[in-house]
């Protein structure tokens, strides 16, 4: 039986969530709601079409309330507060919140006060159950967390190497720059953001961020808890990451 998937924010990330199960042929996952304030034809219109992935090898039918890719129409919705999305009625197991708004335990679980089984946040999360990298520390979860975080995207590109590392001649400390692409944080023009360096021109800029991905691989591997930091620079492409690590070993 198929795991049932609800996905509320179909954004960057949500979006790409769809696209990955779809391109991947997986029948063990069935996306059956998506819940975002967009449009239903605009919504099928950026999956279909991506600047950097191109165009997704699928034909997509749209009606006024549901997207189908091919495996039966997925119930679209544009609710602000997760607790009124529509869950239970659809037999949601695990909800994937992707808007990067509702990340702490208590917001999150308004996905389960709305019939979803679990919930999967796909950023930093607070006061949540487990942060998750998935061949790190995966085998860790249990059937009793039922709010998760997948961490952020630095986070997942960080701790492999750190536990590799660490197994092998150990880490006394360290500190990391990550390489960042641009996000939809940041301004493509110069013009007003309550950050400056945001404020920039995205794709014609170096900027200097705060990342707290290094810190956080220590919910992933406790024992290198406190002993990594980091920064970021965000940089004019749109796809890909990169993260420089210098650290001393133990051993």
């Amino acid at each position: 039986m198929a795991l049932r998937v609800g996905i509320n924010g179909f954004g960057r990330i949500g979006r790409l969530v769809l696209r990955a199960i779809i391109e991947s042929g997986r029948t063990d996952v069935e996306v059956v709601g998506i819940n975002d304030l967009g449009s239903v034809e605009m919504n099928a219109h950026l999956l279909k079409y991506d600047s950097v992935h191109g165009t997704l090898p699928t034909d997509i039918d749209v009606d006024k309330d549901t997207i189908d890719v091919g495996t039966g129409p997925i119930k679209v919705t544009a609710e602000r507060d997760p607790a009124n999305l529509p869950w239970g009625d659809l037999g949601v197991d695990v909800a994937f919140e992707c808007t990067g708004f509702f990340v702490d335990r208590e917001s999150a679980s308004k996905h389960i006060d709305a019939g979803a089984g679990k919930v999967l946040i796909s950023a930093p999360g607070k006061e949540v159950d487990m942060t998750v990298v998935y061949g790190v520390n995966h085998d860790k979860l249990e059937a009793h967390h039922t709010v998760v975080s997948n961490a952020s995207c630095t986070t997942n590109c960080l701790a492999p190497v750190a536990d590799v590392l660490n197994k092998t001649v150990g880490i006394e400390k360290g500190f990391m720059t990550t390489i960042h692409s641009y996000t939809g944080d940041q301004r493509p023009l110069d013009t007003l953001h309550s950050d400056a360096r945001r404020a920039r021109a995205c794709g014609v800029s170096l900027i200097p961020a705060g990342t707290g991905a290094a810190k956080a691989v220590g919910l992933v591997l406790p024992e290198l808890l406190g002993k990594l930091d980091g920064t970021a620079i965000r940089v004019p492409t749109p796809n890909v990451s990169l993260i420089d690590l210098k650290f001393t070993a133990g051993r």
